[in-house]
């Protein structure tokens, strides 16, 4: 039984008796990507069985790749047909160890039993990997504050070009986005308030209900998810990029921290820019608030101011400042968490933006929500 041998150099294969036993000899070049690897029939062993191991003669053997391990492993499945051993002490090492690695018969793929509904396990699972994501952006956390530490004596890895685009791209950027959302909001504001407070002659009292919404929760609220929506998406559709071009991979073989290059510089241009984009938003939400005021209420520019003044402690700045703070680490932190932990694919860039603008929104009325519960206990 002989296989056709078209040259020299193709690869041909003899199955011979040898002292009593089966030898399959092997010549030519056995190349994969040459097209004309032969097959080793299914029952070739059936017909000329003898007694003992199938061993092989590898003496005209050249020039060899995966091709040749095809064609053992056609051999290995006959042999085991035929009820045969395999002896593969003559064959090269490296094939020998390859043949052992593949399984003389090709099981079945078993059936796969559908699943029933488990509420109690699905509900398990979901809790203890929102844990087990909390710990890992907790350690993100902990990582970016040894890195800002590390940067004030100028021993972290953080490139001040960086940081600047950075800056740049949260704050001058989203001026205009976020002047035109925190006006809206106080127009919105003084028009409910006008529409109440004038049926008890109390029009004064929209400069107080503008300045203390706008200074205690909307104008960080709305700012907030402004960032979210604009800036957290961008970083984590960034990384995502970077993770599928592997230019992430490339700076982990370099050596260079992940959380240094790409996280401390996103995370420390929120920090620097949302806290005066709030102050900002306080601005030019109250005058929104202004505007509709003088046209719609009996009320001065002097007195909307007066009252405006009186009604707002300094206190209230300082707690939206500090909650504008806590939302902007939470935007970069998580926004850069969903980036690294993206696919490879052009789909997983989208997803992974949709998802950083979804769960900052989420994550930004959540924690106001604490900070409300928080200031009603200190008595803010």
């Amino acid at each position: 039984m002989t296989s056709t041998v078209p040259d020299t150099t193709s690869p041909a294969w003899r199955l011979r008796l040898t002292n009593g036993r089966n030898v399959l000899a092997l010549g030519g070049d056995w190349i994969a990507q040459s097209g004309h690897i032969p097959e080793f029939p299914d029952k070739g062993l059936l017909d000329n069985k003898q007694e003992g191991a199938l061993a092989f003669d590898t003496g005209d053997l050249g020039r060899w790749d995966s091709g040749l391990i095809a064609f053992l492993w056609d051999v290995k499945r006959a042999a085991a047909v035929a009820g045969l051993p395999l002896d593969g002490s003559t064959l090269p090492e490296s094939a020998r160890k390859l043949l052992g690695l593949l399984p003389a018969e090709i099981g079945e793929p078993g059936l796969s039993r559908s699943r029933g509904f488990r509420p109690f396990n699905w509900l398990g699972g979901k809790t203890l990997g929102m844990f087990a994501e909390i710990g890992v952006v907790s350690e993100l956390l902990a990582t970016t504050v040894n890195g800002g530490l590390r940067a004030v004596v100028a021993k972290a890895m953080i490139r001040g070009v960086d940081l600047f685009d950075n800056v740049r791209a949260a704050g001058p950027s989203a001026l205009i986005i976020v002047s035109v959302v925190n006006f809206l909001i106080g127009a919105i504001l003084a028009f409910v308030g006008a529409v109440q407070l004038r049926r008890f002659a109390a029009d004064i009292f929209v400069a107080n209900l503008v300045g203390l919404a706008l200074v205690r929760e909307m104008a960080a609220v709305m700012t907030a998810i402004v960032m979210a929506g604009r800036t957290g998406g961008a970083y984590a559709a960034r990384i995502a990029t970077m993770r599928g071009n592997e230019e992430i991979d490339a700076l982990e073989v370099v050596g260079i921290p992940i959380s240094d290059y790409l996280i401390l510089p996103s995370v420390l241009a929120l920090v620097f820019t949302m806290p005066l984009l709030y102050l900002y938003g306080c601005l030019v939400g109250m005058l929104g608030g202004f505007v509709v005021s003088i046209s719609m209420l009996n009320i001065t520019s002097l007195g909307f101011l007066h009252q405006t003044l009186d009604a707002i402690p300094f206190d209230q700045f300082v707690f939206g400042f500090t909650k504008t703070i806590a939302f902007a680490i939470m935007i970069g932190l998580t926004s850069c968490r969903i980036g690294l932990q993206a696919g490879r694919s052009a789909a997983d860039v989208g997803t992974a933006a949709t998802r950083a603008v979804v769960i900052g929104i989420v994550g930004v009325i959540a924690m106001d929500a604490v900070f409300a519960v928080l200031a009603d206990v200190v008595g803010i």
